[in-house]
């Protein structure tokens, strides 16, 4: 591929528009140095010196969109809580569509917050309830769903198993994206895989499809995604592989990806990355070789920064660049 190619690709992203459903979480930083342990219990003590939030879960993914310039709409189920006001408050600052998220008194908003100090996680704190959302709460997703579906080019599930893509809600919109011609893309939780038969594509790592499939033991990678693609009814399936790159499972057969990551500090949202970019690319109209590819650059870009994070269109470039140096 040709920078000029992947630069049109990557340009055609702001004409789209993509929702993403599913477990919309915050990320909470505090950051600080470790200089001794604490008296009170062998437990070291953190001397923070930085607070900070991101956008985590479904939100990371559609807050990836947003970075890449696309139009992002995103749907899910928060609490009506401090933190609800929080994750809403900077969805809308990048100017994501906020209209589809379901406020709920009885569930809270998901948190997880992170102690770090000198550059390693000393324990994380998490606020949930993953049990899944209540027929009152799915009923309102889907009708929100129902009501904005026509403007889309692509639907992304992303799954963290914490209760909002039920059974219900994701065979409805997996049935109306048929029906209306829409890519639905897939995240999955293995427990949930059956959930997601039909959908266009599915973006798992080695282990996920693994899981899916009900296997424990290592079998071969190839035959993993074959038979994973199949039994899901999957138009094609994206298989990461960490340090192996990706494979990418089509109708005609498997293209393997070489990685090009550098160096990787942090695969925290990775997979967010791969999903948006593949998404954007194959609605941008791309073949399914150039998405993988591209997203494939997106990963080693973004597994070279701390935490959760996103990627831009110039990072993308600067890196493709770097790896493909016949580019004149």
């Amino acid at each position: 591929m040709k920078k000029s190619r992947l630069e049109e690709i990557l340009n055609s992203f702001e004409n789209l528009k993509v929702a993403v459903v599913g477990d919309m979480m915050l990320d909470d930083y505090l950051i600080g140095t470790v200089e001794r342990i604490s008296p009170e219990a062998p437990v070291p003590v953190v001397s923070v010196k930085e607070e900070r939030f991101v956008l985590g879960g479904a939100a990371n993914v559609v807050n990836n969109l947003s970075t890449l310039g696309a139009k992002a709409v995103c749907f899910g189920v928060i609490g009506e809580d401090f933190d609800g006001d929080r994750l809403i408050n900077e969805l809308e600052k990048k100017s994501i569509e906020t209209s589809g998220v379901v406020r709920s008194s009885t569930r809270p908003t998901i948190v997880k917050r992170r102690i770090i100090g000198g550059n390693q996680q000393l324990l994380r704190l998490d606020w949930e309830d993953a049990r899944p959302i209540s027929a009152d709460l799915e009923a309102s997703l889907i009708k929100q769903i129902e009501a904005k579906l026509d403007n889309l080019n692509a639907v992304i599930l992303s799954d963290y198993d914490k209760g909002v893509l039920t059974p219900k809600v994701v065979k409805r919109i997996i049935a109306l994206c048929k029906e209306k011609g829409i890519i639905v893309t897939v995240d999955p939780k293995p427990k949930n895989a059956m959930n997601y038969v039909g959908a266009t594509s599915m973006t798992p790592n080695r282990k996920e499809a693994m899981e899916c499939l009900g296997k424990k033991s290592f079998e071969d990678v190839l035959e993993i995604g074959r038979e994973l693609k199949e039994k899901l009814q999957l138009n094609n399936l994206l298989l990461t592989r960490s340090e192996e790159g990706m494979s990418l499972f089509q109708e005609d057969g498997v293209i393997n990806i070489p990685t090009y990551a550098k160096e990787v500090f942090d695969v925290t949202g990775a997979g967010d990355t791969v999903i948006s970019v593949f998404t954007l690319a194959c609605a941008a109209g791309v073949t399914l070789h150039e998405a993988a590819k591209i997203a494939n650059t997106a990963a080693g870009v973004v597994v070279g920064k701390m935490g959760t994070s996103t990627v831009t269109k110039e990072e993308i470039l600067d890196f493709y660049n770097r790896i493909y140096n016949e580019w004149k």
